[in-house]
């Protein structure tokens, strides 16, 4: 190689390196920025503020360092020595140092917020814009957000995975469940038409899981199952009644069909056992969750519902395992909160349950019971929006979400989409709107809508104007400045009992 080319390489390098290097002082401040305004626009804080305060980041703080540092070598010394590093350098290095500090700050203080954050509103300043290059920012980012799901991992910490009796090497692998035309994908299917009840009238029931001479596919199509307890469960003795031996005796001489008797167990445990209030507020310290004390005392959380499924499947001969993760529902964070359910197997093919949650709700505090199925045997699409495992094969999909992607679903529940609506707009778990909440809903069973905008601060809720049949608009507001819970409640006759199916969170900046 001649002297000349080494000299063009030489130079080369060095000008990319000084390039980089200056780029440092763009990038260092503009992670700052983007992580600590998604926080204030997750959390409806004054984003222009933190946007503001970037100038923090550089120039102030980086010059104002190398003036001070220029001002005390100059006081300290007799002649002036000659620095290695230039100015700009100097100002560049103590920008990097700046921008590193208040980054592992952020991050090491509240690295599950700053997650979520970052996953669910780290494009907030392109909110609204609709053009490519808009949508590729917006796909970088949150892809670069998803990046960070280890920093959640690292620092989340499930405190019913203690709880559970079944040890992780115990549970098997399960297999992705073939997609169904039906939920395969909730958010992008078109809805299924079908014919509108007539007032005042109920719908015709869904079928219930098909036989086992069927084809197991069936039960998955067939949900959700009527809300009616199995009625092995409502003939159960007083003996029957009286150990988890004799409850799954009873079951397995029952009900011969695999998915039914299933049903029967998940029945059981709805009904059986009351949500441990008291115990889930305080989240101190929780009594014994193992199957034997939560049958004895009918009182547990999760982990205690979970552990009971799976004790009465062994009895039945049944594989029933209990999966750990987070859920949220109404009222919850985006994220959600520990939480833990089950999978059962049935003919080869894995299906999800929740009992606790279609056992009942909290309410002021104190637990309600309300028996439902829509739960038992749910879509891994459907039950993907509420329900984020540890383990991604527990979500069923060949294609697992991403936490980020979790947190960013809308919050419907099931019974959403079991009721045939499509959420047209918007289709993210938060928003932050001047003023007026706008939403779009497609519902073509004409299923009888509410929407109420309830603020964070407890004061009355707003009721949302809704115009429309099939195509639904719905209008919130004005709403004065501050967090609303949108929440959704549907009712298949007019002056029926209406069910809470959804809820979205909306920044109000007044």
């Amino acid at each position: 190689m001649t002297r000349a080319r080494l000299s063009w390489l030489g130079t080369l390098l060095f000008w990319t390196f000084r390039a980089i290097w200056a780029a440092v002082v763009v990038v260092a401040p503009a992670l700052g920025v983007w992580v600590a305004s998604s926080l204030a626009a997750y959390r409806n804080g004054p984003v222009w503020l933190v946007c503001a305060a970037g100038l923090l980041l550089f120039p102030i703080v980086p010059v104002a360092w190398d003036m001070l540092s220029e001002l005390l070598r100059r006081r300290r010394a007799h002649r002036r020595d000659r620095r290695v590093l230039t100015t700009w350098d100097r100002i560049v290095l103590r920008t990097l140092l700046v921008n590193l500090a208040v980054l592992t700050a952020l991050l090491w203080s509240r690295p599950e917020a700053v997650f979520t954050a970052i996953s669910t509103r780290g494009d907030w300043f392109l909110e609204g814009a609709e053009h490519p290059l808009a949508d590729r920012a917006r796909a970088g980012l949150l892809q670069a957000a998803d990046g960070l799901q280890w920093l959640y991992e690292a620092a989340h910490d499930n405190q019913y995975a203690e709880l559970i009796e079944t040890k992780p090497a115990e549970a098997p692998t399960p297999q992705p469940v073939p997609a169904d035309d039906a939920w395969s994908d909730p958010w992008q299917r078109p809805p299924q038409p079908s014919p509108a009840p007539e007032p005042g009238t109920e719908p015709a029931p869904t079928p219930s899981p098909a036989p086992a001479n069927e084809p197991q596919a069936a039960i998955g199509a067939a949900w959700p199952s009527p809300a009616e307890i199995h009625p092995a469960v409502l003939a159960m003795s007083d003996e029957a009644r009286s150990s988890i031996d004799a409850v799954g005796r009873h079951l397995a001489a029952s009900e011969p069909d695999p998915a039914r008797r299933i049903k029967a167990i998940h029945d059981f445990v709805a009904t059986h056992l009351a949500y441990d209030a008291a115990s889930y507020l305080n989240r101190d310290v929780y009594p014994d969750q193992r199957a034997e004390a939560v049958f004895a005392s009918r009182l547990a959380v999760c982990a205690g519902y979970a552990n009971l499924m799976r004790a009465i499947a062994a009895v039945t001969g049944d594989e029933v395992v209990v999966v750990v993760g987070d859920a949220r529902g109404l009222s919850r964070e985006v994220e959600g909160e520990s939480h833990a359910w089950n999978a059962a197997r049935v003919d080869g093919r894995w299906y999800l349950i929740d009992a606790t949650w279609d056992s009942g709700h909290l309410k002021d505090g104190a637990f309600v019971r309300e028996y439902r199925t829509d739960y038992l045997f749910v879509p891994p699409a459907l039950i993907g929006v509420t329900h984020f495992p540890e383990e991604p094969a527990w979500q069923l999909r060949e294609q697992p979400l991403t936490r980020g992607e979790f947190a960013r679903q809308p919050m419907m529940r099931p019974k959403f989409f079991a009721d045939g609506l499509q959420l047209v707009e918007p289709r993210r778990s938060q928003v932050t709107v001047a003023g007026e909440f706008a939403m779009s809903l497609d519902n073509p069973r004409g299923r009888n809508l509410i929407v109420k905008a309830v603020p964070e601060d407890s004061s009355p809720a707003v009721e949302c104007e809704l115009t429309g049949t099939r195509a639904v608009s719905v209008s919130c507001g004005p709403l004065q400045k501050g967090t609303y819970a949108v929440r959704i409640y549907t009712s298949p006759t007019l002056y029926g009992t209406y069910q809470g199916v959804g809820e979205l969170q909306v920044h109000a900046s007044g």
